[in-house]
């Protein structure tokens, strides 16, 4: 349900894509979207994917109705922005917005999240583990195996295309930073994937809790509000620092490039914001 939401918030920002008609036919098909990758994870029963397929639309048409027009205001407030020059501080007060919109959603799908844990079975638990398992393995072959070289260069690319479906093509100067910024990276992919699974095994822990032991209703609440806190706050102070910095230095490095684009970028930019702030207007009038 956290990804999910995340789902939700990024389509609603769509930073990334290129097509305003691409962002409608996305938000609009995420419930289903995001019930088959869910049920990949456990593999609902016939009662449980009709469970599911109910509060994920219940939980879409809440987020329609009450978290897309605050997702417009936000992007209001970068289009003001966006004509001049940023610091790394308004980067990252946007970003603790989306982060308080994401709660606001997790915490509204918390209900259903419980139900669906206090189901499930061994054998579902097993199909999550061996999910799990081959997700980190896909996620060593993409960004811990390769040299650093490789991993820079992937992130090079897909840096530049989400910069350049944003501002446009950008010059030669403006990739030289971008690249100078991927090089100097904290990233880390091997802290990285230690992090995921730490997560991995924290979510495996809560949900057996709930699917074997006798918690009352807000007890559960409790163990999930817990578990969605630890993925904002990792415990270990180390975990904690890294996913601060890695944070702080995206603020920085957004402002950087935004700072050295043209007049000519930057009414793209807006232009853009502008047409998302109406596909978001047209998708909240939707029911």
């Amino acid at each position: 349900m956290t990804r999910l939401g995340r789902i939700i918030g990024l389509l609603a920002l769509a930073a990334a894509l290129s097509a305003c008609s691409a962002i409608k036919f996305a938000y609009n098909n995420i419930g289903e979207v995001a019930y088959w990758w869910l049920d990949s994870y456990v593999e609902f029963s016939d009662d449980q994917a009709l469970r599911v397929r109910e509060d994920l639309a219940r939980l879409h048409l809440w987020h329609r109705t009450n978290e897309l027009p605050r997702f417009a205001e936000i992007l209001h407030g970068v289009e003001e922005l966006a004509p001049g020059d940023v610091t790394a501080v308004h980067t990252c007060a946007v970003f603790t917005q989306v982060l308080e919109r994401l709660h606001a959603t997790a915490e509204q799908g918390g209900p259903a999240v419980v139900t669906m844990a206090m189901g499930l079975t061994p054998e579902q638990f097993q199909h999550l583990e061996r999910k799990y398992a081959r997700n980190n393995d896909e996620y060593r072959k993409e960004w811990v195996r390769p040299a650093r070289e490789e991993v820079a260069d992937k992130r090079f690319k897909l840096f530049l295309e989400r910069s350049e479906s944003f501002y446009g093509s950008l010059d030669d100067p403006q990739r030289a930073v971008l690249r100078r910024q991927v090089e100097q990276s904290i990233f880390d992919g091997q802290r990285s994937l230690a992090e995921r699974v730490r997560r991995q095994r924290d979510a495996l822990q809560v949900l057996r809790k709930l699917a074997t032991e006798s918690v009352s209703f807000s007890e559960a609440r409790g163990m999930l509000r817990g578990y969605f806190g630890r993925i904002q706050q990792p415990p270990d102070p180390a975990g904690r620092s890294y996913q601060q910095a890695l944070i702080e230095e995206g603020c920085r490095n957004f402002a950087a490039l935004h700072n050295i684009t043209t007049p000519a970028q930057r009414q793209a930019a807006v232009r853009r914001l502008r047409a998302y702030q109406r596909d978001l207007s047209e998708l909240a009038a939707q029911q």
